[in-house]
């Protein structure tokens, strides 16, 4: 298994049969071709922009969500800092994570769209407003956005690192599955956004969670796509 295999981890996916015909799934396609840089740099900034969006939205709406974004909307709420500077420095400790799990390349990459949304973050309450009059319709569109992100950086062999990197080092080492790990992080992040949030926005935060895990699997399917 050649180095740009090793990434989608066909190594630490063969706890099962289904596992591991996943991970070959996974595989470039024999006439896929890679995308050039500028199709990357253009990516990232769409991706940037769908995922800024979204964490504004959701921050607008006073809802958190799962993963590192809601690690950083909960840091927002608690601290009043720019979730796009959060967003960078909660993912820190990940990088060391990230780099095992998915090589130089990928977290290079990763590193170049943190430090994309951390100035987004920053220009963003210079540029545009955003008022939420609807929490239900937040959530849903929140977690849409936030997906669409993650599916746009995903096509391009990137990522926002974060609690994904966990589950995949996790499953690596053989300690538990990456769904299983992700789903635990999840809960634990929006069970400490408890701690800001009433009960109503609460559940909103939960529906957001749903959202973006939804537009992942609906989407991001295996033997659809043959670009990296």
């Amino acid at each position: 298994m050649d180095a740009g295999v090793r990434p989608w981890l066909a190594a630490a996916m063969d706890i099962s049969k289904p596992a591991a015909r996943l991970a070959e799934k996974l595989k470039p396609r024999g006439d896929a071709r890679k995308h050039t840089r500028l199709e990357d740099a253009l990516a990232f900034c769409i991706a940037v922009l769908l995922i800024g969006f979204g964490l504004a939205l959701l921050q607008a709406a006073g809802l958190a969500t799962g993963g590192v974004a809601g690690i950083a909307l909960i840091l927002h709420f608690a601290l009043g800092w720019p979730t796009g500077v959060l967003f960078l420095l909660v993912n820190l400790p990940f990088y060391a994570l990230v780099y095992r799990t998915m090589g130089g390349e990928f977290t290079l990459k990763t590193l170049i769209v943190n430090a994309m949304l951390a100035g987004f973050g920053a220009l963003a309450p210079h540029v545009f407003a955003l008022q939420s009059k609807n929490g239900v319709f937040a959530a849903l569109a929140g977690g849409v956005l936030l997906g669409m992100g993650v599916l746009a950086l995903a096509r391009h062999r990137a990522s926002v690192g974060g609690t994904s990197a966990l589950a995949l080092y996790a499953q690596e080492r053989g300690w538990m599955r990456a769904g299983h790990v992700q789903a635990l992080t999840d809960f634990l992040v929006l069970a400490a956004a408890a701690t800001v949030l009433d009960l109503e926005h609460l559940a909103l935060s939960v529906l957001s969670a749903l959202t973006l895990s939804l537009v992942l699997v609906l989407n991001h399917k295996p033997g659809r796509y043959a670009g990296f």
